[in-house]
């Protein structure tokens, strides 16, 4: 019998709880993108409580083909950032508290005023500021990247472990933004190089997408709310050290895990 969201959730939620991964949902429960989205409103409301925090924004998921193909679709997925995942530039993370954590450098945005359901690239660029950062996907599952379904993964919340941001900067232009490129270096090695026109061609597509699939759901993107917009390079494993990424007219970021 295929089990309910706030079931599905509650196995979820255990795996946080007692730090042990689980067998993914799929393809025993039949998970599809609306049960999954389903799974993770209950996960969030399950989470919010536990730890007496609340939303504080959004992540986009698979903003590249190279990505999307990891789950079979062929659009972007979001997680829900609750207050307790924002970390600041500079956090120092211990790694047995996480499962199975990636690395990925990505640009925040943080919406100023609140935002329509379809905004233009004007309403993005005019009500956001921009902060470097980096994302630290983490999933519930046992051995779970790249070998998730849709529905796993927007179950598990979209594989939301940390956001670590730094300073916000003024908005660029929109091909300036386009434009970015960012340097990936690990305990002081450069390990990649990126760009962020691979975020569905500008990260702005990717907070344009957000909204309107938001919308879909009955929800919005508020004044500070935090969106981690894509990745600029295919997720690598997160490993001890410290990692810096330095993106063009954005600034700096730092992470180290123990």
């Amino acid at each position: 019998m295929t089990q309910t969201s706030q079931q599905l959730a509650e196995q979820v939620f255990q795996a946080y709880k007692t730090h042990q991964p689980i067998p993914f949902l799929n393809p025993e429960e039949n998970v599809d993108e609306v049960l999954g989205y389903q799974t993770q409103d209950a996960l969030i409301a399950q989470l919010k409580e536990h730890h007496q925090t609340d939303v504080a924004g959004y992540k986009v998921s698979m903003t590249s083909a190279e990505t999307q193909a990891y789950a079979n679709t062929h659009e972007p997925a979001y997680g829900t950032l609750l207050k307790t995942v924002i970390k600041q530039s500079g956090a120092t993370v211990k790694l047995g508290e996480m499962f199975a954590p990636l690395i990925e450098p990505e640009l925040v945005f943080v919406v100023t005023e609140d935002l329509p359901s379809d905004p233009s690239v004007e309403d993005v660029l005019n009500h956001s500021q921009l902060a470097p950062a980096i994302e630290v996907p983490d999933a519930r599952y046992e051995d779970w990247f790249p070998n998730f379904t849709l529905g796993d993964l927007l179950s598990d919340n979209t594989a939301t472990g940390l956001v670590v941001v730094g300073e916000p900067v003024a908005q660029l232009d929109y091909d300036k933004l386009g434009a970015v490129t960012m340097s990936l270096k690990h305990n002081g090695s450069e390990v990649k190089t990126g760009v962020a026109s691979e975020v569905l061609g500008n990260p702005v597509k990717a907070v344009q997408w957000l909204s309107q699939k938001l919308a879909s759901h009955g929800k919005s993107l508020k004044k500070g709310d935090v969106i981690s917009s894509g990745t600029f390079i295919p997720p690598i494993k997160a490993e001890k050290g410290t990692y810096t990424v330095d993106y063009k007219d954005v600034g700096q970021v730092t992470v180290t895990f123990e």
